[in-house]
């Protein structure tokens, strides 16, 4: 939908899918710019935060030395959360049994299954792990497990173990905004579930370009920490 002047309509309502699902496609943009890139925690007080023991003293020497050894220094993937949030934009391909994401950053895929089948029992771990979703009336319920415990959940380094499980929820209250609500569940770096309200905004008459991260990189010598 446009406006007069050629323009996007962004508040227009939502569009149906041909399942009559609210369409969620499109390419997107974190809403807030790279916030909860760098801190995911950041609605949070530090003293907020469920951590572990070992998870908190791993945090601390993550933040002391400036985050030297995040996986992306080294042009490795993000994992989700972290991966929503990274401000390179991505598109999304929505079909009634599979939505795909295309990330532009490091130029990787995710699959969110819809076609009914369950998580797996006891996944091979992988970088994006894997994905399946429901419908909850207009909201996306979107459920990962099996990633490889080697990303961080942000650049500021709030660490994850294999058995973190992601709940996303995901609205769309007009064409132009998507709605995250994500749930982090992870009991071996966190004494209780946490949640964070993210948000993507739409940009619009754009498409994706190649980003090959470890093309002429020049990160790694400069993260020499502390």
């Amino acid at each position: 939908p446009r406006t007069a002047d050629g323009k996007v309509h962004l508040n227009a309502p939502t569009r149906k899918a041909i399942d009559g699902k609210p369409d969620l496609s499109g390419f997107y943009m974190p809403g807030q710019a790279v916030r909860y890139l760098l801190d995911l925690a950041s609605d949070y007080k530090p003293e907020d935060i469920p951590l572990q023991p070992w998870a908190a003293a791993l945090y601390k020497e993550r933040i002391e030395n400036n985050g030297k050894d995040h996986p992306g220094v080294r042009c490795l993937p993000s994992g989700i959360p972290e991966k929503l949030n990274i401000p390179d934009g991505l598109k999304v391909v929505q079909t009634p049994d599979l939505i795909v994401f295309l990330y532009e950053s490091r130029t990787i895929y995710r699959q969110v299954f819809l076609d009914g089948r369950p998580l797996p029992k006891n996944p091979q771990p992988t970088w994006m792990g894997y994905s399946v979703g429901h419908w909850e009336g207009d909201t996306l319920v979107v459920e990962t497990i099996g990633q490889n415990g080697k990303t961080w959940l942000d650049m500021k380094g709030l660490p994850r173990t294999e058995e973190l499980k992601v709940t996303e929820r995901y609205s769309r209250p007009n064409i132009g905004r998507v709605n995250i609500d994500v749930t982090i569940h992870d009991p071996k770096a966190y004494t209780k579930p946490w949640n964070v309200k993210l948000s993507w905004r739409l940009v619009p008459d754009t498409d994706l370009i190649e980003s090959i991260c470890e093309e002429n990189s020049k990160d790694l010598p400069h993260m020499v920490g502390k």
